[in-house]
Protein backbone atom coordinates (compact mmCIF):
# COMPACT_ATOMS: atom_id res chain seq x y z
CA UNK A 1 0.00 0.00 0.00
CA UNK A 2 1.19 3.56 -0.93
CA UNK A 3 0.72 6.29 1.35
CA UNK A 4 -1.57 9.14 0.14
CA UNK A 5 0.40 12.65 0.02
CA UNK A 6 -1.06 14.95 2.14
CA UNK A 7 -1.58 18.17 0.11
CA UNK A 8 -3.53 21.05 1.24
CA UNK A 9 -6.25 21.58 -1.64
CA UNK A 10 -5.63 25.31 -1.33
CA UNK A 11 -1.83 26.28 -3.44
CA UNK A 12 -1.84 29.41 -1.72
CA UNK A 13 -3.77 32.06 0.42
CA UNK A 14 -3.57 35.57 0.69
CA UNK A 15 -5.84 37.22 3.19
CA UNK A 16 -8.92 35.88 2.06
CA UNK A 17 -7.78 34.95 -1.22
CA UNK A 18 -7.76 31.53 -1.95
CA UNK A 19 -6.07 29.93 -5.24
CA UNK A 20 -6.59 25.92 -5.05
CA UNK A 21 -4.93 23.18 -6.44
CA UNK A 22 -7.79 22.32 -8.72
CA UNK A 23 -8.52 25.62 -10.55
CA UNK A 24 -4.61 26.25 -11.16
CA UNK A 25 -4.71 22.55 -12.78
CA UNK A 26 -7.56 24.15 -15.10
CA UNK A 27 -4.64 27.24 -15.68
CA UNK A 28 -1.74 25.02 -16.44
CA UNK A 29 -3.80 22.89 -18.76
CA UNK A 30 -4.93 25.70 -20.66
CA UNK A 31 -1.76 27.17 -20.80
CA UNK A 32 0.38 23.79 -22.12
CA UNK A 33 -2.19 23.87 -24.94
CA UNK A 34 -2.01 27.53 -25.98
CA UNK A 35 2.28 27.11 -25.95
CA UNK A 36 1.82 23.44 -28.31
CA UNK A 37 -0.66 25.02 -30.24
CA UNK A 38 1.59 28.30 -30.99
CA UNK A 39 3.96 25.40 -32.17
CA UNK A 40 1.69 23.90 -34.04
CA UNK A 41 -0.20 27.10 -35.73
CA UNK A 42 1.86 27.59 -38.94
CA UNK A 43 1.01 24.31 -39.81
CA UNK A 44 -2.54 24.49 -39.52
CA UNK A 45 -2.42 28.12 -41.05
CA UNK A 46 0.03 29.86 -41.54
CA UNK A 47 -1.66 32.84 -42.07
CA UNK A 48 -3.15 32.83 -38.20
CA UNK A 49 -1.57 35.21 -36.04
CA UNK A 50 -1.36 34.48 -32.12
CA UNK A 51 -3.60 36.81 -31.22
CA UNK A 52 -6.56 34.51 -33.18
CA UNK A 53 -5.05 31.73 -31.86
CA UNK A 54 -4.98 33.26 -28.31
CA UNK A 55 -8.91 33.86 -29.15
CA UNK A 56 -9.24 30.31 -30.05
CA UNK A 57 -8.15 29.09 -26.76
CA UNK A 58 -10.26 31.28 -24.69
CA UNK A 59 -13.55 30.62 -26.05
CA UNK A 60 -12.78 26.87 -26.23
CA UNK A 61 -11.90 27.19 -22.48
CA UNK A 62 -14.99 28.75 -21.55
CA UNK A 63 -16.87 25.77 -23.39
CA UNK A 64 -15.19 23.58 -20.84
CA UNK A 65 -15.67 25.54 -18.04
CA UNK A 66 -18.96 26.28 -18.62
CA UNK A 67 -20.07 23.02 -20.32
CA UNK A 68 -18.09 20.73 -17.90
CA UNK A 69 -19.90 22.27 -14.80
CA UNK A 70 -23.26 22.44 -16.39
CA UNK A 71 -22.99 18.58 -17.54
CA UNK A 72 -21.92 17.64 -14.44
CA UNK A 73 -25.24 19.69 -12.83
CA UNK A 74 -27.57 18.43 -15.54
CA UNK A 75 -25.86 14.59 -15.66
CA UNK A 76 -24.94 13.72 -12.30
CA UNK A 77 -26.86 16.26 -9.41
CA UNK A 78 -29.84 17.76 -10.70
CA UNK A 79 -31.47 17.53 -7.69
CA UNK A 80 -29.05 19.13 -5.60
CA UNK A 81 -28.69 22.18 -7.74
CA UNK A 82 -31.93 22.74 -8.12
CA UNK A 83 -32.05 22.72 -4.20
CA UNK A 84 -29.44 25.30 -3.77
CA UNK A 85 -28.39 26.87 -7.29
CA UNK A 86 -25.76 28.86 -5.47
CA UNK A 87 -23.48 25.55 -5.64
CA UNK A 88 -22.92 26.05 -9.25
CA UNK A 89 -20.67 28.64 -8.47
CA UNK A 90 -18.74 26.50 -6.20
CA UNK A 91 -16.17 25.13 -8.67
CA UNK A 92 -12.83 24.55 -6.33
CA UNK A 93 -14.88 22.04 -4.86
CA UNK A 94 -14.94 20.11 -7.89
CA UNK A 95 -17.86 18.57 -9.71
CA UNK A 96 -17.06 18.99 -13.38
CA UNK A 97 -18.09 16.30 -16.33
CA UNK A 98 -15.73 15.73 -19.34
CA UNK A 99 -19.07 15.00 -21.58
CA UNK A 100 -20.39 18.45 -20.59
CA UNK A 101 -16.91 19.72 -21.57
CA UNK A 102 -17.15 18.08 -24.67
CA UNK A 103 -20.04 19.44 -25.90
CA UNK A 104 -19.30 23.15 -24.52
CA UNK A 105 -15.71 22.92 -26.99
CA UNK A 106 -18.07 21.48 -29.48
CA UNK A 107 -20.39 24.59 -29.64
CA UNK A 108 -17.55 27.00 -28.97
CA UNK A 109 -15.28 25.62 -32.16
CA UNK A 110 -18.94 25.26 -34.14
CA UNK A 111 -19.08 29.58 -33.43
CA UNK A 112 -15.26 30.23 -33.64
CA UNK A 113 -15.27 28.50 -37.33
CA UNK A 114 -18.39 30.65 -38.40
CA UNK A 115 -16.50 33.34 -37.54
CA UNK A 116 -13.17 32.65 -39.12
CA UNK A 117 -14.03 30.53 -41.88
CA UNK A 118 -13.02 27.32 -40.72
CA UNK A 119 -14.99 23.90 -40.60
CA UNK A 120 -16.20 22.28 -37.87
CA UNK A 121 -13.80 19.78 -38.28
CA UNK A 122 -10.77 21.05 -39.19
CA UNK A 123 -10.87 23.15 -35.92
CA UNK A 124 -11.66 20.18 -34.14
CA UNK A 125 -9.03 18.21 -35.59
CA UNK A 126 -6.07 20.97 -34.41
CA UNK A 127 -7.27 21.34 -31.02
CA UNK A 128 -7.77 17.26 -30.16
CA UNK A 129 -4.61 16.92 -29.82
CA UNK A 130 -4.17 19.58 -27.13
CA UNK A 131 -6.99 18.25 -25.03
CA UNK A 132 -5.08 15.31 -23.22
CA UNK A 133 -2.93 18.25 -21.26
CA UNK A 134 -6.08 19.77 -19.77
CA UNK A 135 -7.50 16.15 -19.02
CA UNK A 136 -4.15 15.09 -17.39
CA UNK A 137 -4.09 18.30 -15.48
CA UNK A 138 -7.91 18.17 -14.02
CA UNK A 139 -7.17 14.32 -12.82
CA UNK A 140 -4.09 15.70 -10.70
CA UNK A 141 -6.40 18.14 -9.23
CA UNK A 142 -8.85 15.09 -8.96
CA UNK A 143 -6.42 13.98 -7.04
CA UNK A 144 -4.80 16.18 -4.80
CA UNK A 145 -8.48 17.16 -3.69
CA UNK A 146 -9.08 13.66 -2.82
CA UNK A 147 -12.14 12.86 -5.14
CA UNK A 148 -12.96 10.16 -7.53
CA UNK A 149 -11.42 7.83 -5.98
CA UNK A 150 -11.59 4.16 -6.91
CA UNK A 151 -12.93 1.13 -5.14
CA UNK A 152 -11.32 -1.12 -2.62
CA UNK A 153 -8.64 -2.82 -3.61
CA UNK A 154 -5.18 -4.70 -2.17
CA UNK A 155 -3.15 -3.82 -5.16
CA UNK A 156 0.34 -2.57 -3.79
CA UNK A 157 -0.06 0.90 -5.04
CA UNK A 158 -3.72 0.97 -3.62
CA UNK A 159 -4.01 4.34 -0.94
CA UNK A 160 -6.10 5.30 1.98
CA UNK A 161 -7.55 8.47 0.56
CA UNK A 162 -8.59 11.33 3.25
CA UNK A 163 -12.33 11.00 2.85
CA UNK A 164 -12.66 7.51 1.31
CA UNK A 165 -12.88 5.69 4.73
CA UNK A 166 -10.15 3.20 6.28
CA UNK A 167 -9.50 0.91 3.74
CA UNK A 168 -7.00 1.15 0.53
CA UNK A 169 -8.35 2.63 -2.42
CA UNK A 170 -7.42 2.17 -6.41
CA UNK A 171 -5.67 5.67 -7.03
CA UNK A 172 -8.40 5.91 -10.22
CA UNK A 173 -7.22 9.59 -10.72
CA UNK A 174 -4.18 8.61 -11.75
CA UNK A 175 -5.35 5.69 -13.88
CA UNK A 176 -7.06 8.37 -15.57
CA UNK A 177 -4.04 10.99 -15.59
CA UNK A 178 -2.43 8.11 -17.18
CA UNK A 179 -4.69 7.17 -20.08
CA UNK A 180 -6.78 10.27 -20.71
CA UNK A 181 -3.61 12.36 -20.09
CA UNK A 182 -0.01 10.59 -21.34
CA UNK A 183 -1.52 7.78 -23.48
CA UNK A 184 -3.99 9.91 -25.27
CA UNK A 185 -1.52 12.50 -25.73
CA UNK A 186 1.21 9.98 -27.24
CA UNK A 187 -1.33 8.59 -29.40
CA UNK A 188 -2.53 11.44 -30.74
CA UNK A 189 1.12 13.13 -31.22
CA UNK A 190 1.73 10.20 -32.75
CA UNK A 191 -1.16 9.80 -35.27
CA UNK A 192 -0.92 13.82 -36.53
CA UNK A 193 2.43 13.37 -37.16
CA UNK A 194 1.39 12.67 -41.28
CA UNK A 195 -1.51 14.44 -42.58
CA UNK A 196 -4.48 12.37 -41.94
CA UNK A 197 -8.15 13.06 -43.15
CA UNK A 198 -10.43 15.54 -41.62
CA UNK A 199 -12.28 14.39 -39.32
CA UNK A 200 -9.89 11.43 -38.75
CA UNK A 201 -8.13 13.35 -35.74
CA UNK A 202 -11.58 13.59 -34.02
CA UNK A 203 -12.87 10.33 -34.58
CA UNK A 204 -9.75 9.17 -32.77
CA UNK A 205 -10.10 10.88 -29.62
CA UNK A 206 -13.06 10.61 -29.12
CA UNK A 207 -13.02 6.89 -29.84
CA UNK A 208 -9.78 6.54 -27.66
CA UNK A 209 -11.36 8.36 -24.91
CA UNK A 210 -14.54 6.71 -24.66
CA UNK A 211 -12.63 3.48 -24.23
CA UNK A 212 -10.12 4.21 -21.53
CA UNK A 213 -12.98 5.63 -19.55
CA UNK A 214 -15.42 3.34 -19.76
CA UNK A 215 -12.34 0.40 -18.99
CA UNK A 216 -11.39 2.81 -15.75
CA UNK A 217 -15.30 3.26 -14.80
CA UNK A 218 -14.90 -0.72 -13.44
CA UNK A 219 -12.73 0.48 -10.87
CA UNK A 220 -13.91 4.24 -10.04
CA UNK A 221 -16.43 4.65 -7.31
CA UNK A 222 -19.73 5.92 -9.30
CA UNK A 223 -21.26 9.38 -7.93
CA UNK A 224 -22.97 8.79 -4.55
CA UNK A 225 -25.76 10.15 -5.45
CA UNK A 226 -26.41 8.17 -8.59
CA UNK A 227 -24.70 4.43 -7.63
CA UNK A 228 -24.42 2.12 -10.69
CA UNK A 229 -27.24 2.05 -13.18
CA UNK A 230 -27.99 -1.38 -13.87
CA UNK A 231 -26.53 -4.61 -13.74
CA UNK A 232 -24.64 -4.08 -10.45
CA UNK A 233 -21.76 -2.12 -12.25
CA UNK A 234 -22.74 0.59 -15.12
CA UNK A 235 -22.14 3.65 -14.08
CA UNK A 236 -23.08 7.07 -15.29
CA UNK A 237 -19.73 7.37 -17.17
CA UNK A 238 -20.33 4.56 -18.98
CA UNK A 239 -23.45 5.30 -20.35
CA UNK A 240 -22.08 8.48 -21.18
CA UNK A 241 -18.98 6.57 -23.44
CA UNK A 242 -21.05 4.27 -25.27
CA UNK A 243 -21.87 6.94 -27.76
CA UNK A 244 -18.22 8.49 -27.86
CA UNK A 245 -17.05 5.05 -29.12
CA UNK A 246 -19.55 4.41 -31.38
CA UNK A 247 -19.50 8.08 -32.59
CA UNK A 248 -15.27 8.16 -32.70
CA UNK A 249 -15.48 4.84 -35.29
CA UNK A 250 -18.26 6.64 -37.96
CA UNK A 251 -16.04 9.32 -38.02
CA UNK A 252 -13.26 7.62 -38.65
CA UNK A 253 -14.39 5.31 -40.90
CA UNK A 254 -16.56 8.26 -42.96
CA UNK A 255 -13.14 10.22 -42.99
CA UNK A 256 -11.29 7.97 -44.68
CA UNK A 257 -13.96 6.77 -46.72
CA UNK A 258 -14.53 10.47 -48.02
CA UNK A 259 -10.68 11.22 -48.55
CA UNK A 260 -10.90 7.97 -51.02
CA UNK A 261 -13.50 8.94 -52.67
CA UNK A 262 -11.83 12.44 -53.24
CA UNK A 263 -9.79 13.13 -56.78
CA UNK A 264 -6.12 12.80 -56.04
CA UNK A 265 -3.70 15.37 -57.76
CA UNK A 266 -1.96 14.24 -60.28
Amino acid sequence: MLTYPQIDPVALAVGPLKIHWYGLMYRIGIGGAWLLASRRMKRFDPTWTKERLSDLVFWVACGVILGGRLGYVLFYNLDEYIANPTLIFEVWKGGMSFHGGLLGVMLAVWWFGKRHGKSFFQLMDFIAPLVPIGLGAGRIGNFINSELWGKVSDVPWAMVFPNGGPLPRHPSQLYQFALEGVALFVILWLFTRKPRPTASVSGLFVLCYGIFRFVVEFVRVPDAQLGYLAWGWLTMGQVLCVPMVLAGIALMVWAYRRDAAQPKAA
